[in-house]
């Protein structure tokens, strides 16, 4: 099951203009260089004009094609996290115990959020929706919720093949992530070090406490 889906619905998207359809080569160019000069400048620093020249079309067709600048950002940011969401996917995890894919699934979680681009990715953004909330839950819908979504959907499968017990897959799914990621989600922010040993004293208490709280009752376990 890959992370991804469907475009997201920006939070912040306007109509686009009628405009004749580009070819899919030159509109993935206008989003690129658009992301590079967004993520790089910023959303203030960036005007339609330079994308315009970098991508080698008119700042008419970009009306065109994405109506405004906001627009233009939010196609940056889902094409940003589409990127990203293809070093993650449940298809490549695997196979063996649930205990075996929980802890599989949680190094690939770790690995995924404290790669360098991420992190920096995430700080952008940030900063970004200091001026414009509307940023942020772009990138919330087009990155983050729709893996939780994913994930909390392979939560539901364990669960009708009989190997998990989760009532709230959505809620399961998020209580898996953060108890993963623990401090260490703080602490990458702020530039510490995170060692492999802390990674997967972090990552195997995880797997234990969803298990206890998730897991399905074996006979014979409550004795003592």
């Amino acid at each position: 099951m890959s992370i991804g889906g469907s475009s997201a619905k920006s939070a912040f998207s306007g109509p686009r203009r009628a405009g004749r359809p580009l070819d899919s080569a030159k509109r993935r160019a206008i989003i690129d260089t658009a992301a590079r000069h967004f993520f790089e400048q910023g959303y203030a620093a960036t005007s339609i004009e330079q994308v315009a020249a970098d991508a080698g079309v008119s700042k008419v067709t970009i009306y065109n094609q994405f109506g405004e600048k906001r627009a233009l950002f939010a196609a940056a940011v889902e094409c940003e996290c589409e990127k990203m969401r293809g070093h993650f996917s449940l298809d490549a995890m695997p196979q063996g115990t649930i205990r075996d894919r929980l802890t599989a699934i949680g190094e690939a979680i770790f690995a995924f959020l404290f790669r360098p681009e991420m992190i920096q990715f995430e700080r952008r953004i940030a900063a970004e929706t200091e001026a414009e909330p509307a940023i942020g839950a772009a990138f919330l819908e087009a990155g983050p919720w729709r893996m939780k979504h994913a994930f909390a959907t392979w939560l539901r499968h364990a669960h009708d093949a009989g190997e998990l017990v989760v009532d709230d897959a959505q809620l399961a799914a998020e209580q898996f992530v953060s108890m993963c990621k623990g401090m260490g989600d703080l602490e990458r922010r702020f530039g510490a070090e995170v060692t492999p040993e802390n990674r997967a004293r972090r990552i195997h208490g995880a797997v234990d406490v969803f298990l206890a709280a998730y897991g399905v009752p074996t006979s014979g376990a409550d004795h003592g």
